[in-house]
């Protein structure tokens, strides 16, 4: 197989945004070759029982997805399945395409191992995705959809652009992913209060019958989140997703002064966050599935993060900076690291540092 890290400066010279398309018309290119996709399923698709579970009764052969943000317009899903995904969460999408933010909006912290974007949801919008995924669905592993208002939307009237997604999404997706926690569109961080979750997830409940999980800013207060946390399972959801990308500039050595931080350097905080949730889940007795992104970049990390209570972890930038074999490393180094330490069943080492 091709060794990423030596090409990795060669693409590093690339402006990050093109490198990106690039990927994206290779992985488009990759299922008409004959023979190539199940070729590189061969090689980078773990299946073991130990790392296989049944969750909001979709199955996940592994806990390894993708987050939000990659393969936005749901272009790339049969390439990344060969990857050795568990699940792929699409999007975000919104209700009418839209372009975006102003370029440059991509770039890299390559000493951080981190990625700063200001994209602002830009995305095919839900006609041109949902004709991809008809095609598509029900597919080899779970779908998810990330959903998102659209930047011309008045606030008052944001949970009519969530309720359009959800109804579109109902018969080509397994869950929806509810982003209020993207610092790319203006004010969207606003809607993350519990009196609006609560009018949310009522009336979405209503319209999707499958999972629903809320995602979550890093930046929140931990009270602020907790609260967010139980409105929103209070109110039909199944799971919260934690965490959205920081504006906490800090953690970058020369940060841009817009877009959010994923990455290397969003680990402790995207920790430290399942950490408190999955406490006052186990204080409350309270059951809901928690899917940790931000920051992980190999085995020990996705341990960490289950050991804190996550029963699915997903990764983004990690992929820019390992490879696209970061998969199949991650679960390959985790079933012997379970079995190291005695669990017969990846869900016996969820919390269990808690």
């Amino acid at each position: 197989m091709l060794n990423y890290q030596a090409i990795r400066p060669f693409v590093f010279k690339m402006n990050p945004e093109t490198a990106h398309s690039i990927v994206e018309f290779m992985a488009k290119v990759a299922p008409k070759i004959p023979m190539l996709l199940p070729f590189l399923s061969c090689k980078n698709c773990i299946k073991d029982s130990i790392l296989s579970q049944e969750i909001d009764g979709m199955q996940f052969y592994n806990p390894v997805g993708l987050a939000a943000g990659f393969d936005k317009n749901a272009t790339m899903v049969e390439s990344l399945c060969a990857l050795g995904f568990s699940h792929l969460e699409l999007g975000a999408v919104t209700p009418l395409a839209q372009s975006g933010n102003d370029k440059p909006r991509l770039w890299r912290h390559i000493q951080e191992e981190s990625i700063q974007n200001a994209m602002g949801f830009n995305n095919e919008g839900v006609s041109a995705v949902n004709a991809r995924l008809k095609k598509l669905f029900p597919f080899a592993i779970p779908l998810g959809v990330n959903i998102g208002k659209n930047k011309i939307t008045p606030q008052e009237e944001a949970i009519k652009d969530y309720l359009s997604l959800a109804r579109n999404f109902t018969q080509t997706s397994d869950y929806l992913s509810i982003n209020i926690s993207s610092p790319n569109t203006p004010n969207l961080r606003d809607l993350q209060n519990s009196i609006f979750v609560q009018e949310l997830l009522g009336e979405l409940c209503k319209v999707y019958e499958k999972p629903i999980y809320l995602k979550i800013s890093p930046d929140l207060e931990i009270d602020s989140a907790l609260s967010l946390v139980e409105a929103a399972l209070d109110n039909g959801a199944k799971g919260i997703i934690a965490t959205n990308t920081t504006l906490d500039y800090s953690l970058v050595m020369q940060p841009q002064e817009k877009g959010g931080i994923s990455g290397k350097v969003l680990a402790p905080k995207s920790r430290e966050m399942l950490k408190q949730i999955a406490l006052m889940l186990k204080n409350k007795s309270q059951k809901a599935t928690l899917i940790s992104v931000g920051g992980i970049a190999d085995a020990q990390e996705a341990y960490a993060r289950i050991r804190l209570g996550a029963n699915l972890v997903q990764v983004f930038s990690g992929m820019i900076f390992e490879g696209p074999s970061i998969v199949r490393s991650i679960n390959r180094e985790l079933k012997q690291i379970l079995e190291r330490d005695g669990f017969n069943h990846i869900s016996e080492a969820v919390g269990v540092d808690l």
